[in-house]
């Protein structure tokens, strides 16, 4: 069963388990420390358990009652307050299983249920076939291609614009 839910203190060893790998790194953003500690996932989950709830939508992915990964949906500022960005990631070993494709799902019902966000976007790299997928199974729509529009281990990487509008 997949279910998302606020973050607890006691899921930062669970999220830093699921995070301290370099291949779903490879897949983020630069700025999360690595190693990735039970302490840096602590942090986090506090961030997230103070943050503005009408603006940060965090969420622990649960799977058979065991943490796996994080997904959260972010809103913009100045005149794109009713856009957010989503974001979400989950331990390698739990790849390919539809728990991320079930938590999106999940996740947008959820801000589109509970706010006056209208549009909800990801920018996946480009070659990431495996969360370009996920959200093409959401109803997201691909609405161009970045190039060169991030610079990630050493190299250029082209990434995809995906929205999903209410």
């Amino acid at each position: 069963m997949i279910t998302i839910r606020e973050w607890k203190e006691s899921d930062a060893e669970a999220l830093a388990h699921a995070l301290n790998n370099k291949k779903v790194m490879d897949n983020l953003r630069d700025g999360l420390p690595y190693p990735y500690t039970s302490a840096d996932a602590l942090y986090y989950i506090n961030s997230c358990l103070s943050a503005d709830k009408n603006s940060n939508f965090c969420f622990a992915i649960v799977y058979n009652d065991q943490v796996v990964g994080s997904i959260g949906i972010f809103r913009q500022g100045n005149i794109h307050y009713r856009t957010a960005e989503l974001g979400y990631y989950i331990g390698e070993e739990f790849w390919g299983k539809g728990i991320m494709t079930e938590a999106v799902r999940l996740a947008c019902k959820h801000v589109f249920d509970n706010s006056d966000i209208v549009r909800i976007y990801a920018e996946p790299f480009a070659e990431n076939i495996g969360s370009c997928r996920v959200l093409e199974k959401n109803g997201f729509v691909l609405e161009g291609i970045m190039r060169k529009n991030a610079f990630k281990n050493g190299m250029f990487r082209d990434m995809k614009l995906y929205a999903l509008v209410r």
